[in-house]
């Protein structure tokens, strides 16, 4: 299987890690490494039209090979047939390229939330980075700082979000947090991410009390890792009984108290409906995105790629729409732009390149991301992302 393929819309991706946490399988070799990073550097200084592409199922099939079974399992499952159906539905569009447009100078740059980008590109929060490298979520900060991109910290990541933070103080950093039991918990990791620096909150929504994995027996699925954002001063969590605390009883009532909580922008995530999205803008959310947890917790659900319509003509401009949920490639980054989103969010494929290329396999699928997206702006005459409309788009079937 060629790691490297020249051209087309469905790569990304690139070699290779060294060290791995006990119980993990891992693979070798510096100077894949070297070569990884090189890509990175390379992609991050021109628009990557000649560069050769990343084949991200290579990637994938690499980084399952170098992981736990347990771990590549967790980050890979689904519900259901859900994961495949969010990668099948951004197939189903078909993009309509615009001729004899000035496309002599592309730029990518974004803004999201107000802060300027090198994409819009957003790192989805996920959970416990250090089951896939030994530098867990501070690689993935920095890989995020030197791609230009946002970082949203999972709740259940296995460092501290102050540590985060400081490991890329030129980044953006949003927090996750879900609303606990006791929602005395939930307004002290406000509190608690808005003094360590984070520019955003992302309350995720989707998971009412009931997580959708079960741990091996006598063994937690954080194999003793700290969740200090989740479960701070438990030496010894589990992330599944923790997540069990969920609150399973929030309204949209709730919610416009939870706004008073803090001054920072709010982000609600899990919504696929356009009434929810706009009842959670009246109830004081900034923007919402659009996500089924990654095809992760109902079985049969609806595609982000199709739920992104609905909410963007109910939202009707009020507030930045990100989405989710198999983005693989630059041709699904813009046609979510062209369906009204604000930015994308990336989550499992910058685990494959942590857990291959450690930060710089990050930065490598990020920056294959944006340059990938910058050829197809080109290529369909599109000079600026301001540029994007509904008209580049067209339902296949």
């Amino acid at each position: 299987m060629a790691l490297f393929a020249e051209g087309g819309d469905d790569e990304h991706g690139d070699v290779l890690c060294g060290s791995a946490l006990p119980d993990q399988r891992t693979t070798t070799g510096g100077a894949m490494t070297e070569t990884f990073a090189h890509s990175a550097s390379d992609f991050s200084r021109n628009s990557g039209l000649s560069q050769p592409t990343i084949d991200l199922m290579a990637l994938e099939s690499m980084a399952a090979s170098a992981l736990d079974p347990a771990v590549y399992a967790y980050i890979s499952g689904g519900a259901g047939d859900s994961v495949a159906a969010n990668m099948a539905a951004w197939g189903d569009l078909r993009l309509r390229p615009r001729m004899l447009r000035d496309v002599a100078n592309v730029s990518t740059v974004s803004t999201v939330l107000g802060d300027q980008a090198a994409a819009p590109l957003i790192i989805a929060p996920t959970a416990m980075h250090r089951l896939v490298l030994p530098a867990g979520e501070l690689a993935t900060a920095r890989a995020a700082a030197r791609a230009g991109v946002t970082y949203v910290v999972s709740m259940a990541a296995t460092t501290a979000i102050e540590a985060i933070v400081q490991a890329a103080p030129g980044g953006r950093h949003w927090m996750q947090a879900y609303i606990r039991r006791d929602r005395g918990i939930t307004r002290a990791s406000l509190e608690r991410a808005a003094a360590a620096g984070c520019q955003a909150v992302v309350l995720t929504v989707d998971s009412p009390g009931t997580p959708s994995y079960q741990s091996q027996p006598g063994r937690s699925l954080n194999r003793g890792l700290p969740l200090p954002n989740l479960a701070p001063g438990e030496s010894q969590p589990d992330v599944l009984s923790v997540a069990a605390d969920y609150a399973a009883d929030v309204t949209f009532e709730e919610l416009t108290e939870l706004r008073s909580w803090t001054n920072l922008p709010l982000v609600v995530k899990g919504i696929l409906r356009g009434d929810d999205a706009v009842r959670c803008l009246d109830s004081g959310a900034d923007a919402i995105a659009v996500s089924n947890h990654g095809g992760r917790q109902v079985p049969g659900c609806i595609p982000s790629a199709i739920a992104l319509q609905d909410v963007v003509e109910a939202v009707g401009g009020r507030g930045d729409i990100y989405v989710d949920g198999g983005i693989r490639t630059g041709a699904d980054v813009l046609k979510a732009l062209a369906l009204g989103a604000t930015a994308v969010m990336v989550g499992r494929p910058i685990l494959w390149g942590l857990a291959i290329g450690d930060e710089s396999g990050a930065v490598a699928v990020l920056e294959q991301l944006r340059a990938d997206l910058n050829r197809l702006m080109a290529q369909c005459g599109v000079p600026d992302v301001a540029s994007v409309s509904a008209d580049l788009v067209q339902r296949a079937r």
